[in-house]
């Protein structure tokens, strides 16, 4: 892996946006939780986080992203095991159905306001530590996600005429946005491994190495959860 340069005032920034993501998420389950479970499931959301992205710091650490490969270890190591943990165990739940139940359209959408974290793309690339045209296209795509989320919920919670077909074309977009930025990801590796140009080292670097292992599994959750809710909003 190349160590790429990465500046250390963004560390702090980043990080406090990544806990702004996590309690985000807690407080949106907690409030839909049912009564007798509402405090539990924070400490929980809470708890299995902070030694989650302790186990994302110590593995770093200890050199086990270290080596370039197909898929990236951090994938393999990091996201992968959650995505199977929120799809296969999470999702599965019985307190997961009631919150998802109790959760409206409007507040899926607006937990992906922590989408604007994206931009640390663009401030990488703009130290050259990540390929320009893979930050541009992950960064903005997540950044506009993010914002026009603000329009999306807006329009469902005043019943505006186009909010059904707009909430689609937004989840539609940021699915896509997501799919995108993990597919280029693993090609740039591809092309790191095979040429020496540069790939994505920088996101297997702490504190940045929480992006592929935190991020894209819980876009995509949240998306297919917002892709069910629009069928029930629809009906």
């Amino acid at each position: 892996m190349k160590n790429y340069f990465t500046p250390q005032w963004l560390d702090y920034p980043f990080l406090i946006g990544i806990l702004f993501a996590v309690f985000l998420i807690a407080f949106f389950a907690k409030r839909n939780a049912p009564e007798k479970y509402k405090n539990s499931v924070f400490i929980s959301i809470i708890s299995f986080f902070a030694i989650y992205f302790s186990y994302v710091y110590f593995a770093g650490e200890n050199g086990l992203f270290k080596a370039v490969s197909l898929p990236p270890r951090i994938l393999l190591f990091t996201t992968l095991p959650y995505a199977l943990f929120l799809f296969l165990i999470v999702m599965k739940w019985p307190i997961t159905q009631k919150i998802i139940a109790n959760a409206s359209l409007s507040g899926l959408i607006g937990l992906h306001i922590f989408r604007i974290l994206g931009f640390t793309f663009v401030i990488l690339a703009w130290y050259d530590a990540l390929p320009k045209a893979f930050a541009f296209i992950a960064g903005f795509g997540d950044l506009i996600t993010a914002l026009s989320s603000i329009f999306v919920v807006w329009a469902i919670e005043n019943r505006k005429k186009y909010a059904k077909p707009l909430a689609k074309f937004w989840n539609l977009f940021g699915f896509i946005d997501i799919l995108t930025t993990a597919i280029l990801a693993n090609v740039l590796t591809k092309i790191s491994i095979d040429s020496g140009a540069m790939g994505v080292d920088s996101l297997a670097k702490f504190p940045f190495s929480l992006i592929p292992a935190f991020a894209p599994p819980t876009i995509i959750f949240l998306h297919i959860l917002i892709f069910k809710k629009i069928k029930i909003f629809s009906s």
